[in-house]
């Protein structure tokens, strides 16, 4: 992979995971350019290193420009009851995406989520970053964390079920193929294809 792809593929990254966590295309286009930077660094150490801080940037960024939408969404999930959210059953531990789950389905699944929820779901899971540090970014108390992540995890795990099913009762087989590769987007262990 050349230096050029490399730097338009962590700048399509960056771009991604500003529309998941604010929801609006211009704005994360915005977010996205004004963070990258030349990817021309001196060591790859010190490359991989501004591509993580980067990544933190982005998330600043994006969860700044929606501040307002987020502390109502805030507000709904602190009003909403965790275990009838969804409708759904919490998913067992070892839950992890479907081999067959694209990049596209993942982004619906989670764009149709209230924006906290889906929020606290990016930060904390895919992410991996620490409940405490997401509750200082998103002005929350631990518990509202710990309630909008299992709200998440559950709507998440619901949605996916729920392009499963329709998939199954259109009748399509769900042909399993080798994975093209594996995407390094948002820390997720899905295929792209």
């Amino acid at each position: 992979m050349t230096i050029e792809n490399d730097t338009r593929n962590h700048v399509a990254d960056l771009y991604w995971l500003a529309f998941l966590l604010t929801g609006h295309e211009d704005l994360s286009i915005e977010i996205a350019s004004d963070t990258a930077v030349s990817g021309d660094y001196a060591s790859p150490f010190f490359s991989d290193w501004m591509r993580g801080w980067q990544r933190r940037l982005v998330i600043g960024r994006a969860l700044t420009a929606i501040h307002d939408e987020l502390a109502d969404s805030a507000r709904r999930t602190q009003l909403t009851r965790a275990s009838s959210s969804a409708g759904g059953s919490v998913a067992p531990r070892n839950w992890s995406l479907n081999p067959g789950t694209s990049k596209a389905d993942l982004q619906r699944a989670l764009l149709a989520i209230d924006l906290f929820p889906r929020a606290v779901l990016l930060l904390g899971v895919f992410e991996g970053m620490r409940m405490e540090d997401a509750a200082i970014l998103l002005k929350a108390d631990s518990a509202l964390i710990r309630k909008a992540q299992a709200i998440g995890l559950r709507e998440l795990t619901d949605n996916l079920a729920d392009k499963n099913s329709m998939e199954d009762q259109r009748g399509k087989k769900q042909v399993s193929q080798a994975p093209k590769k594996l995407c390094s987007w948002l820390r997720t262990t899905a295929v792209c294809h």
